[in-house]
């Protein structure tokens, strides 16, 4: 009973955190003609409520897609409209046509912010207390504290309470983990298509799933799975897409919507391999179109490819949750057109490996906000994102003693370094230049937002601080990409020789 009282006391604490978010400023609040994410939120409602579905997705006068147009799959559009509906009966006007471009009042807010609040009370927050309350080979408290830990995370809650941008779930993650595939698979694939970006993650599905019918073998049950899982997802994508399946040109119009490749490698000031480099070489302006497509769609695949070999050759829900990270950060780092708040495609399954090793993902977590933080700027949200940070920061310190939690063992490395110890007998160094590269890294991303927050950039380059946060982030995220794959190699490894011990 105790443990219910105090992860009940969990939730209302990320509750209380997500609605003091929401109190502040949100992206584009007062900034005409194209206000933010905000706007682009509410529009959608009133494009969906007013237009018939198949104007949706298609340029008219009456729905200009040059004004953030609807560019999200159908669950989006369905979920946007049961929102209009409920917003009709409040104030008819928060939706009407053409009229209603930029409305702003604090009612309207109070119900714009409602509408984030009740999907994370029916989706992400269950999903979570769930998939916590299920870590096995763990304490209570621990349990407990990893719950914590993730609902007080700031990334997330600074960018859909904050910025305004709705979340995403984790009840696909956590069915496949526990043998509940089909459950996973289905919510998974409604997860697919209410963002397309958490096509981040379906290769580790698709590797892990497959994996496990190899495993159970494709002359037996593995078969019987395979076909079960392929008739879950042929199914949820049939009937999310129904309405736009009755004409070719409608698919085809939506398709073009969810996969803007005209837009560019990537958009704004994202902490990401391109981004990065541009400084140095002018990618975009050099090479053409498709030659872009092409390069980093390569890099994204050769960076991916080992560790989903791994995971298909040899399943386990612990190799599934570190190629998840893997997977989404390959992607952030080389894939086609990014937006900085991508990275929390990577923060999630971090998330999910918070109490396996914590000092590593609450490092990473800290970096991720850190990358958004020009982002956060814009929004006027500097205020929350510091009292957020410190206040996850103060909870992962505290309750899984991180500075503790160094050792080659703690840090998964213990395989890694026993390796190079064969031909390095003095490699026994690594905890401590971990130890010192998050000292520096703590640091760096100090000064940083103090200088971009005190000083005023030279005129000839008005937007140095916000690549300097952008470069030391892809660093970061670099090291981080480097550090997990090491983890999902050489903990396949020991998988291997424990069998042949046993």
């Amino acid at each position: 009973m105790e443990k219910w009282y105090l992860m009940t006391a969990a939730v209302l604490l990320g509750l209380t955190v997500r609605w003091t978010v929401s109190l502040n400023s949100y992206s584009g609040a007062g900034k005409p003609p194209m206000f933010g994410d905000y706007e682009a939120q509410r529009h959608w409602q009133e494009i969906t409520f007013n237009l018939p579905i198949k104007q949706w997705y298609f340029n008219s006068s009456d729905n200009n897609l040059q004004y953030w147009g609807l560019d999200y799959p159908p669950l989006t559009a369905y979920h946007s409209f049961l929102c209009a509906y409920v917003a009709k009966f409040i104030n008819p006007d928060w939706i009407a046509l053409h009229t209603s471009r930029g409305y702003e009042s604090q009612a309207h807010k109070l119900f714009m912010r409602a509408t984030v609040l009740i999907a994370d009370l029916l989706i992400y927050i269950p999903a979570v207390v769930l998939y916590c309350c299920c870590l096995k080979e763990i304490s209570t408290k621990k349990k407990i504290a990893s719950a914590l830990c993730i609902l007080l995370y700031p990334g997330l809650i600074l960018i859909d309470y904050g910025h305004f941008h709705l979340g995403f779930a984790l009840w696909g993650v956590l069915g496949v983990s526990y043998d509940w595939d089909l459950l996973g698979s289905l919510a998974f694939c409604l997860a697919v298509n209410y963002k397309q970006m958490e096509l981040y993650h379906s290769l580790p599905f698709f590797c892990f799933l497959l994996g496990k019918c190899f495993k159970k073998g494709l002359k037996g049950k593995g078969l019987v799975l395979l076909i079960k899982l392929t008739g879950t997802v042929v199914a949820s994508f049939v009937l999310c897409w129904l309405p736009f399946f009755t004409e070719r040109e409608q698919t085809l119009q939506v398709l073009r919507r969810l996969f803007p490749v005209d837009r560019g490698l990537f958009e704004d000031k994202v902490a990401n391999i391109w981004c990065s480099f541009s400084v140095f070489l002018k990618i975009r302006d050099i090479l053409p179109h498709h030659i872009q497509i092409m390069i980093s769609f390569c890099f994204t695949f050769l960076s991916l490819l080992p560790a989903c070999i791994k995971l298909t050759l040899h399943p386990s829900p612990k190799g599934f949750r570190f190629t998840l990270v893997s997977c989404a950060l390959s992607f952030f780092l080389f894939s086609f057109q990014v937006h900085e708040k991508s990275i929390l495609l990577v923060s999630l399954p971090v998330c999910l490996v918070l109490s396996e090793i914590p000092f590593m993902s609450t490092w990473f977590l800290l970096v991720s906000t850190f990358s958004m933080l020009p982002l956060l700027l814009k929004d006027e949200l500097l205020m929350p994102s510091v009292v957020t940070v410190m206040a996850f920061f103060i909870a992962c310190a505290t309750s899984f003693s991180i500075f503790e939690k160094t050792s080659e063992e703690e840090l998964q490395l213990k395989c890694f370094s026993t390796s190079v110890r064969k031909y390095f007998t003095c490699f026994t160094f690594l905890p401590k230049i971990i130890q010192h590269l998050f000292l520096m890294s703590v640091i760096a991303m100090i000064l940083l937002t103090m200088m971009t927050v005190t000083l005023d950039p030279p005129q000839k380059l008005p937007d140095l601080f916000s690549v300097l946060v952008c470069f030391v982030s892809c660093l970061h995220f670099l090291f981080f990409l480097v550090y997990f794959n090491i983890i999902i190699m050489w903990d396949s490894k020991n998988g291997r020789s424990q069998k042949k011990i046993n």
